[in-house]
């Protein structure tokens, strides 16, 4: 269960850190997600740790079984799940069962299951357009699952308000920040990147938290929070928004922001994408 509380009027000349108190994220799943990177891990490292907390391998238990991975036949140890989802997956299943502790309660509101799904439906989005921009697909998910950290944890700190601010504003993606900087003294991109960081998580997601809204020109980088940003903005269009009056961007357009193929393979169609994601989104609530 999360505790927060906001303190007083100096919060607009301070650091989040100055107001609020988060529970902490899960040290367990920290530590799976950092084991996990090392590619020469073997699995038995991976499931004792996993192992040595019952709780939270029930969850991945859980998570594993569920509708979302959709498995043939039911991992019943640690170490099936493993063996047969990878460690590289396993990143994926821990922060969803950290993130799930995270919010607690807090999921069982309309606005925070949205905005979950939302994040759910960009990390699906992610993985399946990394790989033809030469990007890490277990990365991506994994990062898109955490990119509105911010949003959830202003969510939770101040409901009303911002509940309130939601419901209200209509625009871009990008358009709400200035005014959660007028209403609460700093943006959810600002608040997620503070979380990334004093939670010790693996210091990649700390970009990604902070720039997936950044405006970006076709001649920039590529990299994974320029991924997350065409991703998050996908999501908001086939039906899984991040709020219910975005304005959403036509694919075309996101498509002349994704960098160009060498291989000559098209990226997938807009209905493709949005069957994929719905099939799998309706496996959403057994996670």
């Amino acid at each position: 269960m999360m505790h927060a509380h906001a303190v007083d009027s100096e919060r607009n000349t301070q650091a989040p850190w100055a107001h609020f108190s988060l529970c902490p994220f899960s040290q367990i799943a920290i530590r799976v997600m950092k084991l996990v990177n090392n590619e020469e891990t073997p699995f038995a490292q991976v499931s004792s740790l996993i192992s040595s907390d019952p709780a939270f391998s029930a969850e991945v238990l859980r998570i594993a079984n569920s509708l979302w991975y959709a498995p043939r036949v039911p991992a019943v140890s640690i170490a099936q799940a493993v063996s047969r989802l990878g460690a590289k997956n396993l990143q994926g299943i821990a922060l969803t069962v950290a993130m799930r502790s995270f919010l607690g309660d807090a999921l069982s509101r309309p606005v925070m299951r949205d905005m979950w799904k939302h994040n759910l439906a960009c990390g699906l989005i992610a993985e399946t357009l990394a790989p033809q921009t030469d990007l890490d697909k277990d990365l991506a998910f994994t990062g898109a699952v955490l990119h509105d950290l911010g949003r959830l944890a202003l969510a939770v700190l101040e409901p009303k308000e911002y509940v309130f601010l939601l419901g209200k504003h209509k625009g871009t993606s990008s358009s709400i920040l200035p005014l959660e900087r007028e209403a609460f003294g700093y943006d959810h991109c600002e608040v997620g990147a503070e979380l990334v960081a004093s939670w010790n998580l693996p210091v990649a997601f700390e970009s990604i938290v902070a720039q997936h809204h950044h405006p970006r020109q076709k001649s920039d980088e590529w990299d994974m929070a320029a991924l997350i940003n065409v991703s998050c903005r996908l999501a908001d269009s086939i039906g899984f928004p991040s709020f219910h009056g975005v304005e959403v961007t036509p694919y075309p357009e996101l498509l002349e922001e994704l960098p160009v193929i060498e291989s000559g393979n098209p990226y997938p169609e807009i209905e493709s994408i949005t069957a994929e994601v719905r099939t799998k989104m309706e496996g959403v609530e057994s996670i």
